[in-house]
């Protein structure tokens, strides 16, 4: 498979403002779980606190497939939710709750939820598709886009390893900006993170058998997690992503992700189907997400 090429997005000043904007940043968020927005956690918070955007979030999943990890959640909420007929009664109502307590610490706007069934661990896109009942969940997605006039929509990496749930959830929203006026799409950026600057990541092009998936070469921006800021610099911003995943204690997988002593770097894949217009402007947003710093 041919390697990409990444473009690092320098960290030019630490006096960077949200002046630097001229717009006020909107996001929307698209994921399969109640704790995929973990990997974009870092960036979410610099932009609802740092530049005043907005950020909202669609979760396709009701996350009931969840109990397979609810081991340590059974202490913390009183009930054996690794027993596949608990988990998934209460998981559903319990991890909207974690959802919206990492979202709190996110800045998180406003949530909508699909409820589609998260059935079981599968890499197969095709039959997840099939039973999320696709049109709908496009015709949804493409009227909340349309109304939310959003700058960026995130994504999860539609890479062949993943989940098949990431997946489709990546195809879904891909589909849904398709159906919009082009004059009036948001920038697709497919997200998934890699470990430290010695990890050299997630090699993709796209998903088999789906071209909207696809990115353009050589354009995946990013944020370093360990950049400092602080007394003496020594804070960094996995400390707000570990805040986010402790949120979701009915779970445990999610926290070993941050469990690393080299740091957590997002990169966000620029979808070849924005064309080329949108390039300038990702490039100004992460350059001004990675300079602009707590006061």
């Amino acid at each position: 498979m041919k390697k990409l090429l990444i473009l690092f997005v320098a960290i030019t000043s630490v006096e960077a403002t949200a002046q630097e904007l001229n717009y006020q940043p909107k996001i929307l968020l698209v994921t399969a779980h109640p704790d995929d927005d973990v990997i974009f956690s870092a960036t979410v918070w610099k932009t609802t606190k740092l530049l005043d955007g907005i950020v909202d979030l669609a979760l396709i999943t009701n996350g009931e497939g969840g109990f397979r990890y609810s081991t340590l959640g059974n202490y913390v909420y009183g009930l054996e939710l690794d027993k596949e007929e608990v988990g998934r009664v209460n998981l559903p109502e319990i991890r909207k709750k974690e959802l919206k307590a990492g979202g709190d610490i996110m800045g998180i706007r406003n949530y909508f939820f699909f409820d589609k069934q998260d059935f079981y661990y599968t890499l197969d896109v095709e039959e997840t598709l099939e039973k999320w009942e696709t049109e709908s969940v496009v015709s949804k997605l493409t009227n909340i886009m349309n109304e939310g006039e959003y700058d960026f929509v995130f994504l999860l990496l539609p890479f062949a390893e993943f989940h098949g749930h990431h997946k489709a959830s990546a195809v879904l929203g891909l589909e849904a900006i398709s159906r919009l006026d082009e004059s009036n799409r948001p920038i697709a950026l497919e997200a998934f993170v890699r470990r430290g600057q010695e990890d050299p990541g997630v090699e993709f092009t796209e998903l088999e058998g789906y071209p909207k998936t696809k990115v353009m070469e050589g354009q995946v921006f990013e944020f370093d997690r360990n950049q400092t800021f602080g007394f003496n610099d020594r804070m960094n911003y996995n400390i707000i992503s570990n805040w986010v995943a402790a949120e979701h204690k009915s779970q445990g997988t999610m926290q070993l992700l941050m469990q690393n002593s080299t740091g957590i770097i997002e990169q966000y894949w620029y979808v070849e189907m924005n064309g080329t217009d949108g390039l300038d402007k990702t490039r100004q947003f992460f350059e001004t997400i990675n300079a602009v710093q707590p006061d």
